[in-house]
């Protein structure tokens, strides 16, 4: 058996109207349902993530991590700050992984990487 239709990877909310704005109207995701207590967006290079009211915020510590890559971390950056989005530095390289990134929440309080692969071999996986 194989699975081919897609991935969705549901998260909790407490404020669906405060993740929508997040997740669609400051980082640019396509909402694609609407089931009312529940909202799934699609995701950049494919799968898709979703929001519901009924499901519980859990998090510890950094984790969740919800990572979006992007060749424009900076623009998003600059976005996020422009909104209020706390964030926890300015866009850095990380040796270890050949990233360009940085970290933020979201309304939720769950860490939102949005990040560049720096490595070729890396990057390849993630062009559109």
């Amino acid at each position: 058996m194989t699975m081919q239709a897609g991935f969705i990877a549901f998260f909790g909310t407490k404020d669906l109207e405060a993740t929508h704005g997040f997740y669609s109207n400051l980082l640019g995701l396509p909402l694609v349902i609407d089931q009312g207590t529940c909202r799934i967006y699609r995701a950049p290079g494919g799968g898709f993530i979703g929001f519901c009211e009924h499901l519980e915020v859990c998090q510890a510590g950094r984790a969740p991590i919800i990572t979006l890559v992007t060749d424009d971390v900076d623009g998003v950056y600059e976005t996020l700050i422009q909104a209020g989005t706390k964030v926890s530095s300015e866009p850095k390289f990380n040796e270890n992984y050949g990233i360009y990134h940085f970290f933020a929440q979201d309304p939720q309080g769950y860490t939102v990487e949005i990040q560049r692969f720096e490595r070729p071999e890396d990057a390849r996986h993630f062009e559109g």
